[in-house]
């Protein structure tokens, strides 16, 4: 592996310093760098979005900053099926592999291709008014559908191929993704699953129904999101967010259908280490 496209959180990496370094190892090893110029999303809902132009022929992208920047850095490379490699300049970092101290020994493995690429699932959400379906968004770690404004419980009907499964009184509702299980699925009481895993995990928050769980689905599964009316009728205005970035919002009446992706984010891996290994280190 020799040509290499560098992603960097700005405000982790203000003055360019972890990146400049990075991008020197690997030209005096023989490696061509090339880092991206980064332009902010002026949409309306999508102010947290960065884009970047990714160009064609390169091999990997390095990404530095913490697990927020691995996810935009997904969604950027996803059309070119490009691996990406983490460098934690975050806090946990569950998804951002490699330390700033182990940087040079990380470089040397990907220059000298001892690694492997794991193929994580994705997430595909198709917004739905009446009879009119929108433009499918991708996500890597969860789709989040919650409130937006007021404090009050929403109404929320679950179909699962179609066929009613549930309904939950809830403040939202997250789908995610076995990556995206040490995310906010975790925080709202959900499972930690290994990220290789190919399923689907829908788990409210904060219920106001007894006996709420996470309900675990197959990758094959499509699962449909109804927002309900409020009390007396009321509409209810909603928020699905992707990845934390992209925002669209929803209403009563209107359904979200969450499938597994055809497309998957591709993780280089240098380490050996065991997920659960890993898990126990980050969760001291």
């Amino acid at each position: 592996m020799k040509r290499f496209f560098i992603i960097t959180n700005r405000n982790k990496d203000p003055k360019m310093k972890e990146t400049l370094r990075i991008r020197e190892y690997l030209e005096a090893h023989g490696g061509q760098c090339k880092v991206a110029e980064m332009e902010k999303n002026s949409g309306e809902n999508d102010s947290s979005e960065y884009l970047c132009e990714v160009p064609d022929n390169y091999e990997c992208c390095i990404v530095l900053g913490g697990d927020g920047t691995m996810l935009q850095a997904a969604g950027n490379v996803r059309e070119k099926n490009l691996p990406i490699i983490g460098v934690n300049l975050g806090t946990l970092g569950y998804m951002a592999e490699v330390e700033l101290s182990e940087v040079e020994e990380a470089m040397d493995k990907l220059l000298n291709d001892e690694y492997e690429i794991e193929d994580r699932m994705m997430l595909q959400g198709v917004p739905c008014q009446g009879e009119d379906k929108g433009v499918g968004t991708y996500a890597l770690n969860d789709i989040v559908i919650a409130r937006c404004s007021s404090l009050q419980v929403y109404n929320f009907n679950v179909f699962v191929n179609d066929m009613p499964l549930t309904s939950y009184q809830a403040d939202g509702i997250i789908v995610s993704t076995p990556t995206g299980s040490t995310a906010y699925n975790m925080s709202a009481g959900g499972p930690i699953v290994d990220p290789k895993a190919q399923i689907l995990l829908l788990t409210p928050i904060c219920s106001h129904n007894a006996y709420a769980r996470t309900i675990v689905l197959s990758e094959h599964d499509r699962v449909t999101i109804e927002i309900g009316k409020g009390r007396g009728g009321n509409i209810q205005k909603l928020e699905a967010s992707f990845d934390g970035g992209k925002r669209m919002m929803m209403q009563s009446g209107d359904k979200i259908d969450i499938t597994a992706a055809k497309e998957v984010t591709r993780i280089l891996k240098i380490s050996k280490e065991s997920f659960l290994n890993i898990l126990r280190k980050k969760l001291v």
